[in-house]
Order: C-alpha cells, then structure tokens, then sequence
C-alpha cells in the first residue's frame, strides 16, 4: 500500500530507525487513527522496502541490548519518496467510515434499534473526541511535536465534530 510506504519512508528520510522504533512512532503519531496501519504491517513493510532497495539496514549494537537492524533511506528511496508524494497529493480524496455499511442498511431495522445503532456510533464518536481533545492537549507546547501534525490532530478534531452534529442530525430525521 503507497500510503504504508509513504509513511515509513518519510519517517526514515528524517533520521535512520529500527522496525520498532517506526512502530513506536507510528503509535505517538496516532497514525493508525488516520491510515489503516498495523504493528505487523510496519515490520512487513520495511522488509519489503529493503527488497525493493528504498531502504537498506545496517546491524546496530547498544551496550548489552540485542543487535537490531536500524533502516536508512537509499537515493532510490528518496526518490520513491518523492514519487508518492506526487502521487497521493494528486489522488482524489476518499474518507472511508465503516459505520456507514450500518446506516445504509438502517431502514431494514426497527425504529428501537435504529435508536440502539445510531447510539452506539454516537458513543464512538464522542470517545474518539475524547481521545483527540486529550492527545491534543498532551501534545499541546511540546517543542518537538511537528506543526505539521498537529495539524492534522487539528483536522481529526474538526472532522469528529461535524460527525458529531450529523449523528445528531440523522437521529432527529431517522428515528422521529
């Protein structure tokens, strides 16, 4: 997947990482919020990006820690790298949401359970609010945090707060 891609090979093109230093990363970046990434993918992906010569390894040891190969991006890698920004940048946009397989199939339910289903997206809504209102204030002043990401915590929170007015909206003219 290019996006996979791109996002290790963007990390790796600041400073040179262990597979699990790039899944670490991916978790305090809260990228798996935004882009259906896994741990396991992470660990594929570097692997494959070496196959493909984006990236090459060097074995590293730390005092009595285990050896790990730390990963570097390769001119061809740069240049990957570049191509994709491309790419993506240029790729009309698709917000995929998997509740809506639910709401597409609502009016099959009765009102009592449309009420249950749309409860119950509107629970999950509101948790994720919860969880960008707190990563936000977490990583809010924090020098080393990029502009850039927070910026996109920033979009998140917009986008959750207009999906919290449409469940509300679609309450109101489904279930009355």
């Amino acid at each position: 997947m290019a996006t996979i891609d791109l996002i290790v090979l963007g990390m790796l093109k600041k400073e040179s990482l262990s597979a699990y230093d790039l899944q670490k990363l991916v978790e305090y970046r809260n990228i798996s919020k935004w882009v259906k990434i896994s741990t396991p993918s992470i660990y594929k992906k570097v692997i494959q990006l070496e196959q493909k010569g984006y990236i090459e390894s060097q074995i590293k040891k730390e005092g009595k820690m285990p050896e790990k190969a730390v990963y570097s991006l390769t001119k061809a890698g740069e240049k990957e790298f570049e191509k994709l920004m491309l790419d993506i940048s240029c790729k009309p946009i698709n917000i995929y949401l998997d509740f809506n397989a639910v709401i597409v199939n609502m009016e099959y339910m009765t009102k009592d359970v449309q009420k249950q289903y749309l409860d119950n997206i509107d629970k999950n809504i509101k948790s994720l609010k919860k969880y960008i209102e707190n990563n936000i204030e977490l990583k809010a002043g924090i020098s080393d945090i990029p502009k850039v990401g927070m910026e996109v915590l920033e979009q998140q929170y917009i986008l959750v707060n207009k999906l919290e007015e449409w469940i509300d909206s679609l309450r109101k003219s489904t279930i009355q």
